[in-house]
C-alpha cells in the first residue's frame, strides 16, 4: 500500500526507466556471474579463493531487496552496485596476475585489465552514501546538500586522478604487476600523489555524514529514531568486527561485519522496526554476562586447583556449579543495569508495574484499584483502547 509520504517520495525522485525491478535483478545476476568467474581465475592465479569475496554478498543481497522494494530510493542501488564493482576488480586484478606476472601473455584485454584493478576506489567512494541518505536517501538540508556535492566532486577528481595515474596500463610499452595484479609504477605517477591528497577530504566529508546522522538522532522522535538506531546498531558491530578481525584475524569478525547492511536494510524497510531496543538489551546483558561469568570460572578454576588441595577434577566441577549457581542472579542483575540505560520504555513499565504491585497489597478499594490498574496499562502497554469489566457477586 502506497502512504502518502511515500507518493511524496516518489514525485520529488526523477523518473528513470532504468530504476526498475527488473534492473536490479540484472545486477543481481551479473554480481553472481562475476563471483562464479572469480572461482577459476583465483586458481588459475594460484591465490586460493578470495574470503573477501563474500563479505560483499551481504550488502548485495540487502541492496536487492532495498531495490526490489523501493525502486526510487537510491541506497539500495548504490548498495547493489558495491558487490559487482569489487567483483570486478577482484577478477580484473587476478586474470592480470595471470597474463604478467605468470607470462600467459597469449591471452586477450590483459591492459584493460591492468586498468579495471583500480575499481576499488570507485566501491571506496560509495560505501559513505547509504549512511549519508539513510533512510530514504533524500537531503531536506540545504547545508548537507552542499556537503554531499563537494563529497561528489572530491570523489570524481579522486577516481580521475586514479585513471591518470593508471594510464600506463594502455601507454607503457613493457607491463609490469605486483601480485594483487596492480601497476607496479602506478604509486610513482603524479595522478597517484593527487588522489593521496584529495583522501583527506573524503574522510572528514565522511566523518562528517556519520556524525550527521548521530544529530539526527537526538533531535528525531519515533519511528525515525527508531530507523537509526538500527543503522547506528549495524555500524557499532560493524566496527567492533573490524577490530576483532584486525587483532584475532581474518574470521574472528566475519558475522559481525553483515550486521551494517542489515541494519540498513531493516531500517529502510522497517521490518520489525521497534525490536531493536529489546534486541541492543539482551545482546548487550548476555555480553557482560559472558564475560563475567568467564572470568569467575577462570578464578575458580585458577583457586581451586592451584591454591586450594583439591584435584584438577574436583576443582572444575565445583568452579563449574558455582558459575551455573550464578548465572540467573547475574544474568537478571545485568538486564536490570541495561534496560535503564538502553532499553529505557521497558525498564519503566516494569517499574510502574512493581509500584502498582507493591500498592495492591494494602488497597483495599475497588474503585482505587481499578482506576490504578487503567493507568498501568497506559504508561507500560499504551493501547488505543483500554477497558476493564468486573464481574459482580451474583
Amino acid at each position: 500500500m502506497t502512504t502518502q509520504s511515500d507518493a511524496a517520495f516518489d514525485s520529488a525522485v526523477p523518473r528513470f526507466r532504468w530504476v526498475t525491478p527488473g534492473a536490479a535483478v540484472v545486477v543481481g545476476v551479473v554480481t553472481l556471474v562475476l563471483l562464479v568467474v572469480g572461482v577459476p581465475l583465483s586458481e588459475m592465479a594460484k591465490q586460493g579463493p578470495v574470503n573477501q569475496d563474500i563479505l560483499m554478498l551481504p550488502f548485495a543481497i540487502v541492496g536487492f531487496i532495498v531495490a526490489r522494494k523501493q525502486p526510487r530510493n537510491p541506497i539500495g542501488w548504490v548498495m547493489l552496485a558495491l558487490a559487482p564493482i569489487f567483483e570486478l576488480s577482484a577478477d580484473a586484478g587476478m586474470y592480470s596476475v595471470i597474463i604478467y606476472h605468470l607470462g600467459h601473455t597469449t591471452l586477450p584485454l590483459g591492459r584493460l585489465a591492468v586498468a579495471l584493478t583500480q575499481l576499488w576506489v570507485a566501491l571506496l567512494v560509495l560505501l559513505p552514501v547509504p549512511i549519508m541518505l539513510f533512510p530514504d536517501g533524500r537531503l531536506e538540508s540545504r547545508r548537507w546538500r552542499w556537503a554531499f556535492w563537494l563529497y561528489a566532486v572530491a570523489c570524481a577528481l579522486i577516481l580521475i586522478s586514479t585513471a591518470v595515474a593508471d594510464v600506463g596500463a594502455f601507454t607503457d610499452q613493457h607491463i609490469e604487476v605486483d601480485s594483487t595484479g596492480e601497476l607496479t609504477a602506478y604509486n610513482q605517477n603524479a595522478g597517484h600523489d593527487l588522489a593521496a591528497l584529495l583522501f583527506p577530504v573524503y574522510g572528514v566529508l565522511a566523518l562528517a555524514f556519520v556524525i550527521r546522522q548521530f544529530f539526527v538522532y537526538r533531535h528525531t522522535t519515533g519511528e525515525r529514531r527508531q530507523q537509526l538506531k538500527w543503522l547506528m546498531a549495524g555500524g557499532t558491530i560493524g566496527i567492533l568486527a573490524i577490530a576483532s578481525t584486525l587483532t584475532f584475524g581474518a574470521g574472528a569478525g566475519f558475522i559481525g561485519i553483515i550486521a551494517l547492511p542489515v541494519g540498513i536494510g531493516i531500517g529502510i524497510l522497517k521490518y520489525r522496526l521497534y525490536d531493536i531496543d529489546r534486541l541492543i538489551s539482551r545482546t548487550l546483558s548476555y555480553a557482560i554476562v559472558t564475560g563475567l561469568l568467564v572470568g569467575i570460572y577462570i578464578g575458580l578454576v585458577t583457586l581451586a586447583t592451584r591454591a586450594l588441595p583439591l584435584s584438577s577434577p574436583i576443582g572444575v566441577a565445583a568452579s563449574t556449579l558455582t558459575v551455573a549457581a550464578l548465572f540467573s542472579p547475574l544474568r537478571r542483575r545485568a538486564q536490570h543495569l541495561v534496560d535503564r540505560r538502553f532499553n529505557r520504555a521497558r525498564y519503566d513499565a516494569d517499574a510502574t508495574i512493581a509500584a502498582f504491585a507493591g500498592r495492591l497489597r494494602d488497597e483495599v478499594d475497588l474503585e482505587r484499584v481499578q482506576h490504578d490498574l487503567l493507568d498501568v496499562v497506559r504508561r507500560s502497554v499504551e493501547p488505543s483502547h483500554v477497558a476493564v469489566w468486573v464481574r459482580s457477586a451474583s
